[in-house]
């Protein structure tokens, strides 16, 4: 097979592309705030060695975690990087480190704070890097679905499961109903397990990794799955409904990985003969059975890896991800699924001119952005989280 020399062409702009922030207020966030204090110009030459300085002047009591849906500019300085678990994982087995300097978002920073010391100190760079898919779960929404499955008598039967990538209290309302957090390269386990405690499955919040797993993985029938929505009375379904479905998923979805069609996997398939495509199971049904693999990001990461040389890949999933394994890959030829931008724009809020301020901050003995899950909170959210670690 003849080799393939790649080079990575960025996708055109578009009015939903990259949101840069900077100083000041973005009310139109999930979060919405202030970034206080002085903020280096992006433009700054010297924002490299000055994050390389104030890094090395911490040592062992910063440790840096990085998503890998952050940019290069961020990743450079991130001692380990991974998905949220898996770093949430790595911010609980360094317990020497004071601060752990979470480069992500909320919902990653708030379960790092669950499993790390109370000692230790999570930050978050910008707390305006928030999670639109985790923003869909509103406690109080929540509670009242659960409250009209008591009404009808099911509530008994039924086994809430919530995806990592959800807020804390949101999984404190699963631990204190007896249920289990799941990834997305765990969650037919988690779901296995589920079915063996009753009969119906709550799942929260991304209806697509739910229907996926399900259907895809368990062999359920998508008639088994209803679309509870909270913005209509009852979810929108009727109590026959609720009480035939065996996988009641919760209306949410993640605005990238949702932004990938049908038309998106055609048009590629036309475009690179023999290409292969590969996608995230946050993606719509449609698309996934679409496609030639299916993973978590981790399970993408690997495949891209081993793939032969010379051969073709359209991935769908984020763009700083696909974008790092086409240049750390020359001789394959990967590409990303749309072509239009597809960033997180609330994980991209993390640039590092915000690295940059959070660290020197440190350095100066000023803690900023702490991240911190009240108690009893963060003692219900750890009992589905363990579950999780349980699974067999």
């Amino acid at each position: 097979m003849n080799l393939v020399t790649a080079t990575w062409t960025e996708p055109g702009n578009t009015p939903v592309a990259l949101l840069l922030l900077g100083k000041g207020t973005d009310p139109a966030s999930e979060r919405g705030v202030d970034c206080p204090g002085d903020l280096p110009a992006p433009s700054d030459p010297d924002l490299v060695a000055r994050a390389t300085a104030a890094k090395a002047a911490l040592g062992d009591r910063v440790f840096v975690l990085g998503h890998h849906y952050q940019r290069d500019e961020v990743i450079q300085f991130a001692d380990v990087t991974g998905d949220s678990f898996k770093l949430a994982q790595q911010a609980a087995a360094r317990p020497e480190a004071e601060f752990i300097v979470f480069c992500g978002v909320h919902f990653m920073a708030e379960s790092a704070d669950i499993l790390t010391k109370p000692e230790q100190q999570v930050i978050l760079p910008d707390l305006a890097a928030g999670c639109s898919m985790a923003d869909m779960a509103v406690l109080g929404q929540v509670e009242t679905a659960w409250e009209h499955f008591q009404d009808l008598g099911i509530a008994g039967d039924i086994v809430p499961v919530t995806y990592m990538n959800s807020s804390a209290d949101i999984k404190g309302f699963v631990g204190r109903n007896s249920g289990v957090v799941c990834t997305s390269s765990n969650a037919k386990r988690a779901l296995d397990w589920s079915f063996e405690q009753g009969s119906k499955v709550f799942f929260l919040p991304d209806q697509h990794l739910g229907r996926n797993t399900a259907v895809l993985e368990m062999g359920f029938d998508l008639d088994d799955c209803v679309l509870y929505d909270p913005h209509k009375p009852h979810g929108g379904l009727t109590d026959e409904q609720l009480r035939n479905a065996r996988m009641i998923l919760w209306r949410g979805h993640c605005s990238v990985h949702g932004r990938f069609t049908i038309d998106s996997v055609r048009e590629v398939r036309e475009r690179v003969p023999g290409v292969n495509v590969l996608v995230h199971p946050e993606c719509r049904h449609d698309v996934v059975r679409a496609a030639d693999y299916v993973g978590s990001t981790e399970y993408i990461i690997k495949a891209l890896d081993a793939a032969p040389a010379g051969s073709a890949w359209a991935v769908g999933t984020e763009l700083n991800l696909v974008r790092r394994m086409a240049l750390a890959h020359p001789d394959k030829q990967i590409m990303f699924l749309d072509r239009t931008v597809c960033y997180c724009s609330t994980m991209n809020r993390i640039d590092l001119p915000h690295l940059v301020w959070t660290l020197e901050e440190l350095v100066a003995g000023r803690v900023p952005n702490v991240i911190t899950v009240d108690e009893k909170t963060a003692r219900e959210a750890r009992v589905a989280l363990d579950q999780m670690l349980a699974l067999p």
